[in-house]
């Protein structure tokens, strides 16, 4: 059997220079650009790199503090700060105008990066999105952050991965989708994961949504335990101009479980807007 490492050595991490995040490319054409969540990285985009680099160019991130990326210089960053790490690398790469894809956590940066950049955006996506605890009690908070920080401190990547990735995937995921979700999550930075953990606490994606008047797709998906449809739709809700489609089956990491049918939905909203 082909390991991931293997794999993946098809789509190389690349960095324009080391102050800017890292980075897998693949195809040409219209950019797609994918944004991974707090426990995962830019590898476990392997099967959009794959199948969409035919129409589209697809990047995917390496989060600041995930990966060759440098973490950010604030200990508490905010969504924002992050979507000012990913201008800087559109830039960079001389990216005018993305379609932007966040799962989870990136959805936060994506939709802070909608707010501060919307004539940067062909459209958004947000898979399975976090909406982040900013808007919950100050108890509520810490005691999310604390039990992330905690199990990192107990664990480490490895052990955290081995303890905590199962819960990603529905219990019929197959052997391959299983083993991608642990090996990203063993490659987690403990400085990147808290950091992340931290924005986490301080989210507030339903206010940024609101704001945002582009055109918008969310996806959820019925197995889901870590964010559950009725978060992701209440969050399709606070957007203007938001469609929402639900995926039955799959849990949390849903474009590693289910990657057919995320990409098919992810390639017929691009042609909607007008990307393909």
């Amino acid at each position: 059997m082909e390991t991931i490492e293997r794999q993946l050595a098809n789509f190389p991490v690349r960095q324009v220079d080391a102050s800017l995040p890292a980075y897998r490319e693949a195809g040409s054409g219209r950019p797609l650009v994918l944004l991974h969540g707090i426990g995962s990285g830019s590898g476990s985009f392997i099967r959009q790199l794959e199948t969409l680099s035919d129409r589209l160019r697809v990047i995917a991130w390496d989060a600041p503090g995930y990966g060759m990326s440098p973490a950010l210089p604030q200990s508490a960053p905010v969504a924002a700060d992050y979507a000012s790490a990913l201008t800087g690398l559109l830039d960079a790469l001389g990216l005018d105008r993305v379609l932007l894809a966040g799962h989870s956590l990136g959805a936060l940066t994506a939709g802070a990066f909608a707010l501060a950049h919307p004539q940067r955006l062909g459209g958004l996506i947000l898979m399975n999105p976090a909406g982040g605890y900013g808007a919950a009690d100050e108890e509520v908070r810490r005691e999310k952050l604390d039990a992330r920080l905690s199990m990192m401190d107990r664990l480490g990547p490895r052990g955290m991965a081995e303890k905590r990735g199962a819960a990603l995937v529905s219990p019929a995921a197959s052997d391959e989708a299983r083993r991608l979700v642990v090996w990203n999550m063993s490659q987690l930075r403990p400085d990147g994961h808290a950091q992340a953990a931290r924005m986490l606490a301080s989210g507030r994606l339903a206010e940024d949504a609101a704001r945002y008047a582009g055109p918008a797709l969310v996806i959820g998906s019925t197995g889901d335990t870590v964010t559950p449809e009725a978060g992701c739709k209440a969050i399709a809700a606070a957007f203007p101009k938001a469609r929402y489609v639900s995926i039955e089956g799959p849990g949390h990491a849903s474009y590693v479980e289910a990657p057919g049918e995320i990409n098919t939905r992810i390639e017929e909203f691009a042609r909607e807007i007008g990307w393909l």
